[in-house]
């Protein structure tokens, strides 16, 4: 039995692989032999700004196609993106870089909560302005 890979599914992988690997990129160049070569709090910052807007790309790119039920393609979007970030952190972080699984979950995994945070909004306003609701 195959599994039809529509369009929304395609954009939801490619999406979540992406949500990912821009990050993970921009964070290398901050990086040397002895570790983070910026300030710590300035490191945190930059990534979730790169994050937030590589999510808002990708939102958009992804949700283009969809013509209804946003809100629910926006909730399966949001838990597909959030589960692949954890699970290629895990992968990558704690498996080939050794972090701690704590050190991870409290500085870096817990962060992930605002991507399916994100897309469910936009997805209850795009829901929302396709029923012509007017805001009060």
């Amino acid at each position: 039995m195959s599994f039809p890979l529509t369009s929304i599914w395609r954009c939801r992988l490619v999406g979540a692989f992406l949500t990912w690997l821009v990050p993970f990129v921009c964070a290398i160049p901050f990086y040397g032999p002895s570790g983070l070569l910026i300030d710590p709090q300035l490191f945190k910052s930059i990534m979730i700004v790169v994050g937030s807007i590589t999510a808002a790309i990708l939102i958009v790119w992804c949700f283009r196609p969809v013509e209804s039920n946003f809100t629910h393609e926006a909730i399966v979007t949001g838990i597909v993106w959030l589960l692949a970030n954890w699970v290629l952190d895990l992968i990558v972080l704690v498996g080939l870089l050794g972090m701690a699984l704590p050190d991870y979950a409290g500085q870096i995994g817990l962060r992930y909560l605002v991507i399916p945070a994100m897309v469910i909004a936009a997805g209850v306003v795009a829901d929302e302005a396709s029923a012509g609701k007017v805001p009060q």
